[in-house]
């Protein structure tokens, strides 16, 4: 199944379950959104992280299609102490030394899993954290994905932004587990679609979460204003 050009434009342009937050509206001019090609994620991963910002994660489970917008991201390159591959290849963190455009998934705390982008050429060793995304379709598989981990989330007024803003609880709605590490995000199961760039006025920098080296570096990235992103 081609879907380079994906139909997946009606569900954004027709979205009415949630409200579009302040980083922009979620129609676009483009109702021919492609993939991402592999040349987006071979470039320097701060940029790819922040490129990242505003683009379409698409998850297909069975016949059910689940689509987030991502809002918040970490760039984490090789020589950055507090990345997973600053000490070299090992079994854990194999998938970083990817070509750019593989899903990295690894398992933390003894509990959660945690989506990565990888970027830059095979053996390189880098990678873009995905924090925090805005749930656009697929919203009711999303919850109950949701409840089976956290059983007494209720509804209420932040009840949609609890769903996905954060990494562990992302890949919880969504679904990403260890079965998905090494997805090549140019197939058909998970996969990013293009969209307009945001305006560099959109977007907010400061510095990484929950990291205790390499604090100072500021490649933490999310959209001014949107409700989804972690903090």
């Amino acid at each position: 199944m081609n879907l380079s050009f994906s139909p997946i434009w009606t569900l954004i342009e027709n979205r009415k379950s949630l409200p579009p937050q302040n980083g922009g509206t979620h129609k676009t001019r483009n109702r021919n959104l492609k993939k991402l090609p592999r040349a987006f994620y071979l470039r320097p991963t701060p940029r790819v992280a922040k490129d990242l910002l505003g683009k379409h994660l698409v998850r297909r489970i069975g016949a059910r299609v689940l689509i987030a917008r991502i809002v918040e991201t970490e760039a984490y390159c090789q020589n950055d102490p507090a990345s997973h591959s600053f000490r070299g290849l090992t079994n854990r963190n194999e998938v970083m030394f990817s070509d750019g455009g593989h899903l990295y998934v690894y398992f933390t705390y003894g509990m959660h899993f945690c989506a990565n982008v990888v970027t830059g050429r095979a053996g390189k060793g880098e990678a873009v954290l995905l924090r925090a995304v805005e749930p656009i379709d697929g919203i009711d598989i999303m919850s109950r994905n949701r409840k089976h981990h956290a059983p007494r989330m209720k509804r209420g007024d932040a009840f949609e932004q609890n769903l996905t803003n954060g990494p562990a609880k992302l890949c919880q709605a969504l679904k990403i587990g260890r079965r998905e590490n090494g997805i090549d995000l140019l197939g058909d199961e998970i996969y990013l679609l293009d969209s307009p760039s945001l305006r560099p006025s959109k977007i907010a920098t400061s510095k990484r979460i929950g990291i205790r080296v390499g604090e100072e570096t500021l490649w933490r990235f999310f959209i001014k204003g949107n409700g989804w992103a972690s903090r």
